[in-house]
């Protein structure tokens, strides 16, 4: 319990340092100022961020603070991934479509002071663009990859140009990764890397980052749009699923993630309530397709045979996540319920798997609950080794936290590993170029394929409509095929919130937006 009474502590400290902050731009407030509980907002969530530089980082947890502290010059709807004006008011398409220009808003500011204009907006695409753009910056080729060239037009106007017609790329920009505006004086001073030193326009600004412990923010008291209803927010690390609910029933936590469907009733009988929406996430299980023995599709297929994944799914989540036939989630365009992996047969498996002399492999997983899988990854991992066992096949687990088996996946020791995705754009893009990306935290089987990343950018290129869902969908067969990954699972979204909470809402891209969010 003395983690959770520091948890309360901290609520008094930070409600002090949101009302005394003035090195970030706001008015100071008179010391007699008695800080409130209602003042602040403590979010609780599994893991740790890897950093809060949109253009350095591509996880989730690093997502749900972003969004709180950058805007893009477009965002996405509450309720679906509809691109709406942010930061830019409006824009036009050229008719061939390859200049988009964007009229943006006037007189924004960065947290730090420094103007919001198009030399702002050139600089941060520039720094993902070739010569600059850098290994690290994984959603770039995601965001940026058709993008020839910016152009400032005056202060508060900026034309981009493609180098081919992009369908996804409005969305694109409505991302929380890679998309945001970042301070260009605060790239300067942070050698082009504000992970530990955001600076946004958002409705909150970055206080404090304190590792394995927590991330504080502030609000923006001039901010440019709809200003937030409460004065801080902390994002609270808690590792253990069990630890995070007793902080949430004892009223040490106001909001937490990463629950699954055992503890729903507990949570419940507490009085506090569920948040669950259809999540647009898949949970998948990558063989390493670049080296001895899963670089033969007939093993993945005859490994993906031995696992009974409607049983696996039933068991772990209990109702709470369906079983995945593809990658794309049944509500997207392209998906088809006709395509299916290979069914279960542990006869046939067996065999197949006998008459290859496999007998071992080595699994790497992660240990923290994630959207995708509020079982963890540990306990997935688990499972598929009861089922390989049976097939003659003995496994060995390799269990890290999210931020360091983010690290290790970049070494490709692994036969078998696992994996998630929440869909940032609404785009069938946005899921199948995982497949095809370069960057081995992102296309985790290591999968080439050539025939397929030539499809995928003619899906880029081809305009909405008929033609276009065709494509994804023999995208989605040639995965199939190939079996690369063995798709698991796609989750329902599932939170939980005090009741005091109000307008609390996750968004469908697996973000948290504050700026609505009170507390009585």
């Amino acid at each position: 319990m003395k983690k959770f009474k520091r948890i309360a502590a901290l609520v008094l400290s930070v409600a002090l340092v949101g009302i005394s902050l003035t090195g970030c731009g706001g008015p100071k407030a008179s010391s007699d100022t008695a800080p409130k509980a209602s003042d602040t907002l403590i979010y609780a969530q599994g893991a740790e961020p890897r950093g809060l530089d949109p253009a350095m980082v591509d996880d989730g947890e690093s997502a749900k603070v972003m969004i709180n502290i950058y805007d893009g010059l477009l965002k996405y709807s509450k309720d679906s991934t509809k691109v709406e004006p942010s930061l830019a008011k409006s824009w036009d398409v050229s008719p061939d479509g390859l200049t988009y220009t964007f009229h943006l808003q006037e007189g924004v500011k960065f947290h730090d002071g420094t103007d919001f204009d198009a030399d702002a907006v050139k600089f941060n695409i520039d720094r993902q663009l070739p010569p600059q753009v850098t290994a690290d910056m994984a959603y770039a080729s995601f965001v940026y990859g058709s993008v020839k060239d910016v152009q400032v037009v005056d202060k508060n106007t900026v034309k981009v140009n493609l180098t081919a017609p992009s369908t996804p790329f409005l969305a694109n920009l409505a991302m929380v990764m890679s998309a945001p505006i970042i301070s260009p004086k605060a790239l300067k001073d942070n050698n082009n890397n504000v992970n530990q030193a955001p600076v946004g326009t958002g409705p909150y600004k970055f206080v404090n980052w304190a590792k394995d412990e927590n991330i504080v923010l502030v609000r923006n008291d001039e901010y440019w749009g709809t200003k937030a209803l409460t004065k801080n927010v902390i994002f609270k690390f808690i590792k253990d699923n069990s630890a995070r609910v007793v902080a949430l029933n004892n009223g040490e936590a106001d909001m937490i993630d990463g629950i699954d469907a055992t503890v729903v009733k507990q949570i419940t009988d507490a009085g506090n309530k569920i948040f669950q929406a259809p999540g647009m996430n898949i949970n998948y299980m990558a063989f390493n397709t670049s080296k001895k023995p899963f670089n033969d599709p007939k093993l993945r297929a005859a490994i993906s045979q031995s696992i009974n994944v409607p049983e696996m799914v039933k068991s772990l989540y209990q109702g709470y996540s369906e079983p995945a036939t593809s990658v794309l989630p049944t509500f997207m365009e392209g998906y088809d319920k006709s395509i299916a992996q290979v069914p279960y047969d542990v006869e046939a498996a067996a065999k197949a798997i006998k008459a290859s002399g496999l007998t071992s492999v080595k699994l790497m997983t992660y240990t923290n609950p994630r959207p995708y899988n509020s079982a963890t990854g540990q306990a997935l991992a688990e499972a598929v080794q009861g089922y390989l066992s049976k097939v003659g096949v003995t496994c060995t687990i390799d269990s890290y936290d999210w931020t360091t088996y983010k690290e290790k996946l970049k070494a490709g020791n692994y036969d078998i590993c696992f994996y998630g995705w929440i869909g940032d754009n609404g785009d069938p893009d946005n899921f199948m170029y995982l497949l095809a990306h370069e960057d081995p935290t992102m296309n985790v089987a290591l999968y080439k394929n050539p025939e397929f990343n030539k499809l995928i950018v003619k899906g880029v290129e081809t305009p909405a409509g008929a033609d276009r869902i065709a494509i994804y969908t023999q995208l989605e067969k040639m995965a199939a095929a190939d079996a690369a990954w063995l798709p698991i699972s796609h989750a329902e979204t599932l939170c939980a919130y005090r009741p005091n909470i109000s307008d609390f809402y996750f968004h469908m891209t697996g973000v948290t937006p504050f700026v609505g969010v009170s507390k009585k």
